[in-house]
């Protein structure tokens, strides 16, 4: 006995699965398997596999392999047998065969009446589409494998797009599949060639729910993909935008469509794949954002204390601190800058007003200062001109009992008060006067 598949015939097979196998995961998985089917053959001993035989150990795998492939294996598998043949025997031949083909085509049309009497009487003559049957059914189960791991295990869009793929093809070869000849189990066929499957209406049933659930898994991861992308976009060009923008109107409308970016991302899907990926780049996102924004609100908060600041600085301004004020007055420009200065110390050392606020501060802090310098001279200022009018009041009233001497004393003892009231006081030039007249007459009483 000799081997069933010799070198030459299985270096033909060869080359043409490593033609059809692609480069991807799942056509070298195709490729190799492929091969220890012909690999087994080749270890076997007996008869020489037919093209049917070796079409059904590729047909599953590689449905488009090449048919003349295959005969010119088994023709390289026979290198014993005598292609020529006598013209008459070649013509009553092909005249047999015209015929049983003719008539083979006919009994096997998709038409229900047909296929079930052929069915009950002769089910040997449906072999082509017993064959066909066979071979779809194949082609669906695997490519239903296929794409449910590729869909529902993918670990990027690559493999979504090829599950896509073989999705589709497991559709075709279930659509390709006769659904009210599902009854009609080919069990002649089965005993001759080893059949792996049942056509029953609950598998066929199943595997179309398979393929639904799959398109819709892919509708919805389609759709996940688009958002995500859709959300980077808009995140990466309000981050752009957020860095060029002139003015704080516009920054604060970068950093708007920077948050619509960042919540589009939280309502992908998580169960899809772009949910994944999102929360990944979800987490980075938000970092950036929480950096940005927080630097945006500190700079917002921060102009808004100075700018508070500088109100408070320019309400005691207007008071006039530069002139003499009542003590009234000079009370309300001191609370006036202690307000600006509060405003100033909420500013932080990390914040990027923070050395203009002190700047400010230093110059608030000096007229808060001197403010007080001022409120304080002229009380001073009031006190000692109340205190020389009590005295003069009294020079007044005693003046008939006193001698010049006396007179001269008190004088001077006004004098004297009314000396302590500073220039820039409210009572200042009235007190310059009195002490004037004051002096005039203590002079007038010591020449007495």
């Amino acid at each position: 006995m000799m081997e069933r598949l010799n070198q030459r015939a299985f270096d033909l097979l060869k080359a043409e699965i490593e033609r059809l196998a692609n480069q991807d995961p799942v056509g070298k998985v195709q490729q190799e398997i492929a091969l220890k089917r012909l690999q087994r053959l080749r270890t076997q001993q007996g008869e020489p596999p037919t093209v049917e035989e070796l079409r059904d150990l590729v047909d599953d795998l590689f449905p488009t392999f090449s048919e003349k492939v295959l005969k010119a294996a088994v023709r390289a598998n026979h290198p014993g047998r005598s292609t020529t043949q006598g013209w008459s025997g070649i013509k009553l031949g092909a005249a047999a065969l015209v015929s049983l083909v003719g008539g083979v085509w006919f009994l096997n049309l998709p038409y229900p009446p047909i296929r079930w009497t052929v069915a009950r009487v002769a089910p040997m003559v449906l072999m082509p589409s017993f064959i066909q049957m066979d071979h779809n059914y194949r082609q669906a189960i695997a490519h239903t494998e296929q794409a449910d791991q590729l869909v529902n295990q993918a670990t990027s869009t690559a493999d979504l797009e090829l599950g896509k793929t073989k999705m589709q093809a497991a559709q075709k070869n279930l659509d390709a599949l006769p659904v009210w000849f599902l009854g009609f189990y080919p069990q002649q066929y089965c005993t001759l060639f080893t059949c792996g499957w049942q056509f029953t209406f609950d598998e066929f049933q199943q595997a179309r729910k398979d393929v639904a659930r799959m398109d819709a898994k892919l509708f919805q991861e389609t759709n996940a993909q688009t958002q995500l992308e859709q959300a980077d976009q808009m995140v990466s060009a309000a981050k752009q935008k957020y860095q060029e923008a002139p003015n704080e109107g516009e920054r604060q409308t970068a950093i708007t469509q920077w948050q619509e970016g960042i919540d589009q991302l939280q309502q992908i899907p998580h169960e899809t794949l772009a949910g994944n990926q999102a929360q990944t780049k979800l987490e980075a996102y938000q970092r950036d954002f929480q950096k940005v924004v927080g630097y945006a609100v500190g700079n917002a908060r921060s102009g808004s204390l100075i700018e508070a600041a500088r109100a408070f600085d320019a309400a005691a301004i207007e008071f006039g601190p530069d002139k003499p004020q009542s003590v009234a007055t000079w009370e309300q420009i001191i609370a006036l800058w202690e307000k600006a200065i509060a405003e100033l110390n909420q500013i932080s050392v990390d914040e990027a007003s923070y050395v203009e606020a002190k700047k400010l501060l230093v110059r608030y802090e000096v007229k808060l200062h001197q403010a007080k310098i001022r409120l304080r001279e002229e009380q001073a200022a009031i006190a000692a001109y109340q205190q020389a009018e009590t005295l003069t009041a009294q020079l007044l009233d005693n003046a008939a009992n006193l001698n010049n001497s006396q007179i001269a004393g008190q004088l001077r003892q006004i004098e004297q008060e009314l000396g302590k009231v500073k220039l820039g006081t409210t009572v200042f030039e009235q007190a310059n006067q009195l002490r004037q007249q004051a002096a005039a007459k203590r002079q007038e009483a010591s020449r007495q």
